[in-house]
């Protein structure tokens, strides 16, 4: 074989073969952890983690987040369940699309059956919106959730409407007031959407206030929303994570290319010693 051939072969195995049958071997633990995990809540897992992902064969990094494909995908989930069927949502994201999130979110409040969101790290933004849909939201005790006040393209749709106020009406560009416009109505949908989330299992009064709370932009859109404060608030929060959560994270993990920058000896967890020779 020549050798520009060999050279062939060999970035042909690395960079399509290799990755493609990493991935079919991961995928393949994910299923058996979730499967497990079914058997002994009886519930049907659904996971959506977001990390950034190297695709296509230049390993060009991709930041993932909840879109219409994964809105499709849970909602054809949940419409194939039995009535009853407890539904167990692992989430792992930075948010993403307003529309998307709330198909989901609306498509758990209205199944018949108990659900249950994991938030083994942070649910921000969206994630959160999908968290709130939940009967029950368990939390590693170091997770966070995060605000849902909307954005409008890159700015906070709050400034944006403070700015209204803030700024002489004729120095305001025409289409600095389109965003404006845009984003009031953001701040009405989106606060109506989520009050009515939380009045399902909140006094009205109560409900109103927390939706207030999570979108009227007083926090950075980034601001780590704790179980303590989310419990404050009359949030169902609880700490009863099952190992198999962690498990799943695991068979997640970014594959990059760079030194890692957190070093540690791995321990075995509670419940999952390590095999005896």
């Amino acid at each position: 074989m020549e050798y520009s051939n060999l050279i062939g072969l060999l970035v042909l195995v690395t960079t399509v073969i290799i990755p493609f049958l990493r991935k079919l071997q991961h995928d393949r633990a994910r299923r058996a952890v979730a499967a497990r995990l079914e058997r002994r809540r009886g519930s049907k897992v659904i996971s959506m983690v977001h990390r950034q992902e190297a695709v296509s064969l230049l390993g060009i990094p991709v930041w993932r987040y909840i879109d219409i494909e994964d809105s499709e995908r849970v909602l054809r989930e949940i419409r194939a369940l039995p009535p009853g069927k407890p539904v167990d949502l692992i989430m792992h994201t930075p948010g993403g699309l307003v529309l998307a999130a709330e198909q989901i979110a609306g498509a758990l409040a209205r199944h018949d059956g108990p659900v249950t969101v994991f938030v083994p790290h942070y649910a921000m933004s969206g994630g959160t919106l999908v968290a709130l849909a939940a009967d029950q939201i368990e939390m590693d005790p170091d997770a966070v959730l995060g605000p849902t006040d909307p954005q409008v393209g890159e700015y906070p749709a709050a400034s944006l409407i403070r700015l209204k106020g803030a700024k002489d009406p004729s120095t305001i560009a025409d289409h600095t007031y389109i965003l404006i416009d845009q984003a009031e109505k953001a701040m009405v949908q989106v606060r109506t959407f989520v009050q009515d989330l939380l009045a399902r299992r909140l006094p009205g009064d109560q409900a109103r206030h927390v939706a207030e709370v999570l979108t009227d932009g007083r926090w950075t859109h980034d601001y780590p929303l704790t179980p303590t404060a989310l419990t404050e608030m009359g949030l169902p929060v609880g700490h009863a994570m099952p190992s198999e959560v962690y498990e799943l994270m695991d068979l997640y993990r970014q594959q990059g290319q760079r030194r890692p920058t957190a070093l540690y000896t791995p321990m075995p967890r509670p419940g999952h010693e390590p095999a005896k020779r």
